[in-house]
């Protein structure tokens, strides 16, 4: 265990992370930028070092540094895959010390204590993470210290490393804003004379606590080590796969499926304890010949219940070719969604499971997002009334609302001939001649006059429920702009 004053940080800050990233996939010569809409202007985001060379500078506007640089080539900034890359490099830093955290967006802290031994003391460890960094095209500063504060500014203001034991020396030359203040705050201290960290050190903490509050003295106690300050690992997501290695080669689909029960039950487990339910899974079975077959299985709704899974397994691998016999299998869940524990009802929910299974049978082997089901939509519009979407990614609705009832069948409106009155009595449609038993109507509908609709350019439409003596049930309108009946639904 290694006490307070033997505790070792390393800061990485990567000042150019996003053009960094587009640059190497998509190599540029010469000035480059990132740019981003801010405060309603496109923006420079971020740019390389040959644009910087140029007087270019982050939150430029981009149509004042194309008039810097004609020459400037950019791309749309993508802060989101920033992110995503930052969290690769988190993952990469892992070689060097198990304790690394994010330092703001375009940083990582490391705790090395104990570390820098295994690569041959401090100097050689900053050296190969220097020559990792640059053979992967990225440009990064380092800073190593006795705390998180110091790190930071030696990353961002003086790259090196401070001895250990007494950090002040270190960073007295360093300008107040290696403290991690605000700018507003550095600018107010360099008007009062205290324009480094020694100057500050050095001055009555009294006045400056009254003018300023304690968080900038908080920040410099961090720096100089006298208030702790920890590092955070940031935690790896939650990795849902499971495997089994055998000790003797498996054919039958009776010792697959037991493989396959003993994999589910535990990565279940797993799925119950995150909270969560699996999507899609994957099984992959390796034969003894270093040949990979995968059985994938896509899931009407979240699930975590091995014995339902294992039934909807079985199709798949009954169809595997174990041909000399499979080594190992490899369960994952590829994609869960939040399913939190409900409390448990004298109502069985047997029918919906049910339900949710035939989708799940039927989607492995038409696609999930070909099973679709109706859902109401907000308008009054016969044809705008409802919505098509895939079963397994919506959920039914809990009752469709009508003041009038609708037909289930509707059709793109077909004109009657030979209506006689208002309403018909007699008329011809389909080829059909019709008699009206009974009608019920009208009900008026106008056009949502915010959409463009060709078929409601017409106007009104004065609708009718009519019965007739044949035994159709049909839905016709009536246009009292342009005067015509038309036949556009018929009820079962």
């Amino acid at each position: 265990m290694f006490d307070g004053r033997q505790r070792r940080v390393v800061s990485l800050w990567f000042p150019r992370l996003a053009s960094d990233r587009v640059l190497r996939l998509h190599p540029v010569e010469g000035p480059f930028v990132l740019t981003l809409k801010q405060q309603n202007a496109n923006r420079i985001y971020c740019l390389n070092a040959a644009a910087a060379q140029q007087g270019l500078h982050q939150a430029m506007p981009y149509a004042d540094a194309r008039a810097f640089c004609p020459s400037l080539q950019s791309r749309m900034a993508q802060p989101e895959q920033d992110r995503r890359f930052l969290h690769t490099l988190r993952r990469w830093a892992t070689r060097y010390c198990p304790w690394v955290g994010l330092e703001g967006e375009d940083g990582l802290v490391m705790d090395v204590t104990g570390s820098a031994h295994l690569f041959g003391g401090e100097e050689a460890m900053l050296a190969d993470m220097r020559m990792s960094l640059m053979r992967a095209g990225l440009s990064a500063q380092i800073g190593l210290a006795d705390t998180r504060g110091a790190a930071w500014a030696l990353a961002h203001y003086s790259e090196g490393i401070a001895p250990g034991g007494d950090t002040l020396p270190a960073l007295k030359s360093l300008p107040v804003a290696a403290l991690r203040i605000d700018d507003r705050m550095s600018i107010t201290l360099r008007r009062l004379g205290l324009h480094t960290i020694g100057d500050l050190a050095q001055a009555a903490r009294a006045p400056l606590t009254r003018r300023f509050g304690p968080g900038l003295l908080l920040r410099l106690d961090q720096a100089l080590g006298t208030q702790p300050e920890e590092i955070s690992p940031y935690a790896d997501p939650p990795h849902y796969a499971v495997r089994m290695t055998l000790p003797e080669p498996i054919g039958l689909l009776s010792d697959v499926m037991a493989g396959a029960e003993r994999l589910l039950v535990q990565l279940c487990a797993k799925l119950k304890t995150q909270e969560v339910g699996a999507r899609n899974l994957c099984i992959t079975l390796r034969r003894v010949d270093q040949g990979c077959q995968r059985v994938e299985l896509r899931l009407a709704r979240p699930l975590r219940d091995p014995q339902r899974i294992l039934e909807l397994f079985e199709r798949g691998l009954s169809e595997v070719d174990a041909e000399f016999g499979i080594d190992q299998l490899r369960l994952e869940a590829t994609w869960v969604e939040t399913l939190p524990a409900q409390q448990i009802s004298h109502v069985s929910g047997g029918g919906k499971d049910k339900l949710d299974d035939l989708i799940s049978r039927l989607g492995t082997r038409i696609g999930l997002e070909n099973i679709q089901r109706f859902l109401p939509a907000d308008s009054h519009i016969p044809e705008r009334s409802f919505i098509v979407a895939p079963a397994a990614y919506s959920d039914p609705a809990s009752g469709w609302v009508s003041a009038q009832p609708r037909p289930i069948c509707l059709f793109p409106p077909e004109p009657i001939a030979g209506a006689d009155a208002h309403p018909p009595t007699r008329f011809r449609w389909r080829r059909m001649a019709l008699t009206c038993a009974r009608t019920t109507g009208p009900e008026r509908i106008a056009p949502e006059w915010w959409l463009e609709d060709e078929n409601w350019r017409s106007g009104l439409r004065d609708y009718w429920r009519v019965e007739t003596r044949e035994g159709r049930r049909l839905w016709l309108f009536y246009t009292p702009q342009n005067p015509g009946w038309f036949v556009q639904g018929e009820f079962a």
